[in-house]
């Protein structure tokens, strides 16, 4: 069972053929690893794409703050 109190871990995915670090509460981890089952993609994939919409808005957020948003705007969705 996850805990308000889980401190964020850090994990490493790949970007564009880069690996980048993401620290995310293990709920956001568990969360996107059930997008990404749901959509049919690699975690990575997930990443990948969030990560592309985030650099196009004008003052993007950091890619953690971008995946909770993310996670946040599907969960409302109908």
């Amino acid at each position: 069972m996850v805990s308000l109190r889980d401190p964020p871990k850090k994990h490493s995915v790949m970007i564009a053929g880069h690996a980048t670090s993401i620290s995310l509460e293990p709920i956001f981890w568990d969360a996107l690893q059930v997008a990404a089952r749901a959509e049919a993609l690699p975690l990575s994939a997930l990443v990948a794409r969030i990560d592309a919409e985030r650099i196009e808005a004008d003052d993007p957020p950091n890619l953690a703050s971008a995946i909770r948003v993310w996670l946040f705007a599907r969960a409302l969705k109908p």
